[in-house]
């Protein structure tokens, strides 16, 4: 019989309680945000921001 405590490398650690109750984030397409526009603006929090469709189909967000 072995008297050695385990390796804490070989013990499964659970996740934190927070990740159980974190719902899965919303995952939205940009077809579906931009709507056939190259440009669309977002308001959050008082504040206007601009999201652009580059020319080579890349996405910037600017404030």
């Amino acid at each position: 019989m072995s008297t050695e405590p385990p390796n804490p490398a070989t013990l499964a650690t659970p996740p934190p309680a927070s990740a159980e109750l974190t719902p899965p984030p919303v995952r939205w397409t940009s077809d579906i945000l931009l709507a056939g526009a190259r440009e669309v603006q977002i308001e959050h929090q008082g504040c206007t921001y601009r999201l652009r469709l580059t020319q080579l189909g890349k996405l910037i967000l600017t404030k």
